[in-house]
């Protein structure tokens, strides 16, 4: 059941990498889908459901506080293992960003799949709290700490990322208790409708098997962190905040999933070592079809 579940999603991606490959419907559609969906569609999303949350529920407050604890403790993991292996800030980056950050439309499309609106809800609150979270870390691990840009330099774009800036809005809008009136949430239910089969599509579009060659102990190594030990963390996370149902099963299903495709326009970005975080997207995505199913149903969930 779980699998029958999960493997439409995937089949989305296999489909988009090969539409992408055949070039349909053109070159130059892949990039502008990406980009509608990244600055229309998908916060579109974010803010229905975050939106008619219930934020101010114990269990999603602790959910967040998960979320970030989880984070937080495997990127203090990675740093103690560098001073094990010491490695560059243009190999550090790849790897951190490989295990702690997530591809977020991959992560709605199976807590909605596995628990309706209600995993939609509780992922995009995680979502709030996450991504702003891992954008920083990535951006220290590629710079080292020492020679980032300042607060400033950092929050700018991330305070101007539209998955944030949504979040903000949607979070504003249920804790006011607004919500969406004059039928403005069945619009942003009509736009966001095709956020998630276009993403995944964009996902396999953006896929690079020719990045697979190159360093395969060391892409092994991050993706068997990623796909198998951060689920187990994040449950043992959930447990000890009390996390149970849907929090718990939306804190490990974003733990389990592979790492965000736009890892790579930021390790490119930041002059990192972007064939190795090519190849680590790759091989995560690839693996998960497998892992996803597998680590949910040793953990107990859903």
């Amino acid at each position: 059941m779980l699998f029958s579940t999960i493997w439409p999603l995937f089949a989305l991606i296999c489909l988009g990498f090969v539409l992408a490959r055949a070039g349909f419907p053109s070159t130059d559609f892949w990039p502008a889908a990406e980009r509608a969906n990244y600055f229309l569609l998908f916060p579109a999303l974010l803010v229905a459901n975050l939106a008619e949350a219930p934020v101010r529920d114990p269990a999603v407050l602790r959910l967040g506080g998960a979320a970030a604890v989880a984070i937080c403790l495997a990127a203090m993991l990675m740093m103690v293992l560098r001073r094990v292996r010491p490695m560059s800030p243009a190999r550090f980056g790849p790897a951190v960003q490989g295990v702690v950050r997530f591809n977020t439309y991959l992560g709605l499309a199976i807590t909605g799949s596995l628990a309706g609106s209600d995993g939609l809800g509780r992922g995009a609150v995680l979502l709030a709290v996450a991504v702003p979270l891992v954008n920083v870390l990535s951006i220290l691990a590629l710079t080292d700490g020492r020679r980032a840009p300042g607060v400033t330099a950092i929050l700018g774009p991330i305070l101007r990322n539209p998955l944030i800036l949504a979040c903000l809005l949607g979070l504003g809008l249920a804790l006011s208790g607004l919500g969406l009136p004059f039928g403005i949430g069945r619009f942003l239910d009509l736009v966001a409708q095709a956020s998630l089969p276009l993403g995944l599509l964009c996902v396999g579009a953006a896929l690079r098997p020719g990045a697979l060659g190159r360093e395969v102990i060391p892409l092994v190594a991050v993706s068997a962190a990623r796909l198998l030990a951060m689920p187990v963390l994040a449950l043992l996370v959930g447990r000890a905040f009390g996390l149970q149902g849907v929090e718990a099963l939306v804190l490990v299903v974003f733990a389990a999933i592979p790492t965000a495709a736009t890892s790579y326009v930021l390790t490119r970005q930041m002059g990192g070592d972007a064939p190795y975080m090519a190849g680590i997207v790759t091989l995560q995505t690839l693996l998960s079809v497998a892992t996803i199913p597998l680590m949910l149903a040793l953990l107990g969930l859903p």
